[in-house]
């Protein structure tokens, strides 16, 4: 903070005024510094040792666009205007910005609010005749030529006249109708004063070319700088000849503040906006219609993490060098899942965020699923939704930049580095306060919610363009409302009342809220990090976040498909599901059956390699006969009964060992057969004994190349007996899901909060505490005091007898000084017992590191 912000002198204020910020913090009561340090937390990150040096802290650059790029749009069109007013301004001066000559009276009555909103945040202080914006924050938001003002607005008469000759602006003053004055700063007062008078502007326009006119009223809104040449035209001659544009570089002019001001009718902006804009339904469906969607769409969401993890049941795709999936395992992956790439991405990173899904550290690295997953399978459907939505609502990994570019043009990858966006949390929250603050039913459009949403954050750095503040968050809601319809959230747009529960809406019938009371502000937030509330209200805790996921799941228990344990076989050699099957029935169906296809009910075909799965995983015709009339509501086709005997029959009939390999057979004909098939060539066998052939191909090898031949081989141990062949669950060691990346500081809760202001205010009374003037010791500057041993044992001794507080120097061990206000309670030892008002609490001291002592003033004690 500047010298300036930190001792701002106010002539003529009155002596109650603050003459800075510090000042300024120094009378607020103590909830007051909590709202500020909720809103703020970056803040007492770590807790800042006295008032002053929290002001300091809160003029910081870093703080103060933090603080900017958290106001809503009317709050900053505040600022902005403030930073253009005078400064120090009035109340009314800054309101007539605001609302113009004609009172604008939306925007007076939504004024207080704004105005409240940069007090408590620290940003202006003052009483209301003397209102200051923080100074970093006016120069953030002040007009330069590198830098337009957001208002549009440019330079006043006194900064753009500062580098002009005395005999120049003279002759302005002169043809602006003016008298001429004896020096500058009398005529660019004289010609601030013109210009600020509606009735004598006026009167000079109406002189004004009609081609000058149209000039100014190209200008007015801003950019205020237009270019001329060496000889302007007689329009633009008359319009610099009064000073109505101001040169501020060769070839370049502006439009002063004044001026346009006054063509503006007052106002700062072009279009202020006092209310938010309301997020309006767009269409309406009976609650039970959007239940029951999203019902449906919560089991896919089930079924296709269930499936995805199922394919990399033995181990996923490779680990890239660089970290993620390549663009062709992505490519696979949505092959099998049978969806897009993008939306491949999206589920294959929410298994990851919800700790189902990591790399097994391998040295041959391949992805996996990890021991969670097994856990997780085995929870109720309900819950296992609820683990899902909970982790994708804090995850600040971003599937949707899935195949852009970062900033050094690398792609980006499903499971790779750079997908963090610490901002995806707090939209995922507010679209969906949006949608809970509409009637049960309710859908909206994105572009209600994207107005909305810039509205309560248009700013995302100072400098940058609207099209770059908003582009991420308006990404990141589009991908909100498609990825809460896809896991069931919504259904038809419209919020689910699982949905509600989860996140802790207030219920049917609540209307969309501005920002100071939304609904998004009691939002679940990551269990791992807990982002600044929208409000400064303190997040829920995880036992309230933990109740409210048992109410999603048991709302949604009911909505979701019973299991079933039957399917239908059909004569075509294929079996209908007409519904979610029970978990037994659908693992060994998939090892007997092939998936044909999905969606309402799922199509399984029977084929011989199909049914050689199953006898291969160990299963006998009989147990699979026995399966399928258990199983089957319909009887078991003669074909399908045909089909398993035929395969069963030579399953088997050929055993592979290791020899290499070999094949042996008691039909020394059909090895015959295998040697006379030109496709046995490449395994290189050759008979050992009529019912023996050797291979110098391994075991798997052999076994691959004769079912590719049409034969049946079973593989056999180093005993003679039947291998049974049985898919490994590959799992990664435990891992825990990937951390949030937080959006700064955590908000504090109102323990730190009060321990914060407790340590605060302590150590203001210790820096700020009169002392007794003590010529030969006093320290200069806000130095420690210094006084010799002796000196320091007799005062703490004489303090113990009197009760009496005094301040003291103190270093610590690990050689940081401080200041602080004791009172001494014993003295032996070598030191000192008191009650430290700086830390609340009794403390013990060594002598040997107080630096020295000083008796306090008899008004502080």
């Amino acid at each position: 903070m500047s010298t300036e912000e930190q001792v701002a002198v106010d002539p003529g204020s009155g002596g109650n005024a603050p003459r800075s910020l510090a000042e300024a913090l120094r009378v607020r009561d103590d909830a007051s510094l909590s709202a500020l340090l909720r809103s703020r937390p970056d803040l007492i990150t770590p807790v800042p040792t006295d008032l002053t040096q929290l002001a300091t802290r809160a003029g910081t650059r870093a703080s103060v666009v933090r603080a900017l790029e958290r106001l809503d749009r009317f709050a900053l069109q505040t600022a902005e205007a403030l930073a253009v007013a005078a400064d120090p301004a009035t109340y009314g001066e800054l309101l007539a910005l605001m609302a113009g000559d004609d009172a604008d009276p939306a925007v007076t009555a939504a004024y207080p609010r704004a105005l409240g909103t940069l007090r408590e945040q620290a940003l202006v202080w003052g009483p209301d005749d003397r209102l200051r914006l923080v100074r970093t924050a006016r120069e953030l938001l002040s007009p330069s030529p590198q830098h337009p003002s957001p208002t549009g607005l440019g330079p006043t008469v006194a900064e753009a006249t500062s580098g002009m000759s005395p005999g120049r602006i003279q002759e302005i003053v002169a043809a602006a109708g003016l008298a001429t004055t004896h020096d500058a700063v009398s005529a660019v007062a004289a010609l601030t004063g013109l210009f600020t008078d509606r009735g004598r502007m006026a009167k000079l326009l109406d002189g004004a070319p009609t081609e000058a006119l149209d000039v100014l009223a190209r200008l007015v809104w801003g950019p205020p700088y237009g270019q001329v040449t060496a000889d302007p035209a007689r329009h633009l001659r008359w319009l610099i000849d009064r000073g109505l544009l101001l040169p501020t570089a060769p070839g370049t002019v502006v439009l002063p503040r004044e001026v346009a001001l006054h063509l503006r009718a007052g106002r700062a902006h072009r279009e202020t906006e006092p209310v938010a804009p309301a997020v309006e339904p767009a269409a309406t469906y009976r609650p039970q219609v959007v239940d029951a969607t999203a019902a449906g769409q919560a089991y896919t969401a089930l079924a296709t993490v269930e499936e995805l993890l199922k394919d990399w049941h033995e181990g996923g795709p490779a680990v890239l060098r660089a970290g993620g999936l390549s663009v062709r395992d992505l490519k696979r992956t949505a092959v099998a899942l049978d969806v897009s790439e993008p939306v491949a991405a999206f589920w294959v990173e929410l298994a990851y965020a919800a700790g189902l899904l990591a790399s097994d550290g391998e040295a041959d690295e391949r992805y996996a699923a990890t021991p969670a997953y097994d856990e997780w399978l085995e929870l109720p459907p309900a819950e296992r939704w609820t683990l899902l939505v909970t982790a994708w609502l804090a995850a600040t990994r971003t599937a949707g930049l899935v195949g852009g570019r970062d900033a050094k043009d690398r792609t980006l990858s499903a499971l790779g580095p750079g997908l963090d966006r610490s901002a995806a949390p707090e939209v995922r929250h507010r679209v969906l306060a949006f949608l809970a603050g509409l009637p049960e039913g309710a859908a909206t459009t994105p572009d209600s919610v994207l107005a909305r949403l810039r509205w309560e954050h248009p700013l995302r750095g100072p400098r940058q363009s609207p099209a770059a503040t908003d582009d991420l968050r308006s990404r990141l809601a589009r991908w909100t409302l498609s990825e809460a319809e896809s896991l069931g959230v919504t259904g038809r747009g419209a919020l689910s009342s699982h949905g509600r529960a989860l996140l802790g809406s207030p219920g049917p019938g609540h209307t969309a809220a501005t920002p100071a009371s939304g609904p998004g502000d009691k939002l679940p937030v990551p269990k791992r990090h807990h982002p600044a509330p929208l409000t400064g209200e303190v997040p829920r805790t995880p036992a309230e976040q933990a109740a409210a996921a048992a109410q999603a799941a048991r709302l949604l228990a009911p909505l979701l498909p019973e299991p079933l344990d039957h399917v239908l076989l059909q004569a075509d050699l294929t079996a209908v599901a007409p519904g979610p099957l029970e978990r037994p029935l659908a693992e060994v169906l998939g090892v007997l059956a092939d998936v044909e296809s999905k969606g309402g009910a799922t199509v399984y075909r029977f084929t011989p390699g199909s049914v050689r799965r199953a006898l291969d995983a160990g299963r006998s015709a009989s147990d699979l006969h026995a399966f399928l009339t258990a199983h089957s509501r319909t009887p078991v086709p003669q074909p399908l009964a045909y089909l398993i005997d035929d395969v069963a029959r030579k399953h088997g009939h050929l055993r592979i060992g290791a020899a290499s390999a070999y094949v042996r057979c008691d039909d020394d004909s059909l090895l015959n057969e295998i040697l006379a098939d030109k496709r046995s060539q490449g395994l290189r066998l050759r008979r050992l004994a009529p019912t023996v052939l050797a291979a110098q191909a391994d075991p798997g090898t052999l076994l691959d190349g004769l079912r590719a031949m049409g034969f049946a081989p079973a593989a056999e141990s180093a005993e003679g007996d039947v291998l049974i062949a049985r898919a490994h669950a590959h799992r990664t060691p435990p891992r825990t899901a990937p951390e949030p990346v937080p959006d700064g500081p955590p908000a504090p809760d109102a323990t730190l909060l009060s321990a914060a202001i407790r340590a605060i205010r302590a150590g203001d009374l210790a820096s700020t505490a009169p002392r007794k003037p003590t010529p030969d010791t006093s320290p200069a500057g806000g130095d420690l005091p210094r006084t010799s041993s002796a000196e320091t044992l007799a005062t703490m001794q004489a303090a113990v007898l009197t009760g009496e507080s005094v301040w003291i120097g103190y270093v610590n061990a690990e050689g940081s000084a401080s200041q602080r206000v004791i009172a001494p309670i014993r003295v032996e030892g070598g030191f000192v017992t008191a009650y430290d008002h700086t830390a609340d609490e009794v403390r013990t001291y060594p002598l040997h590191r107080v630096t020295g002592v000083a008796e306090l003033a008899d008004d502080s004690a």
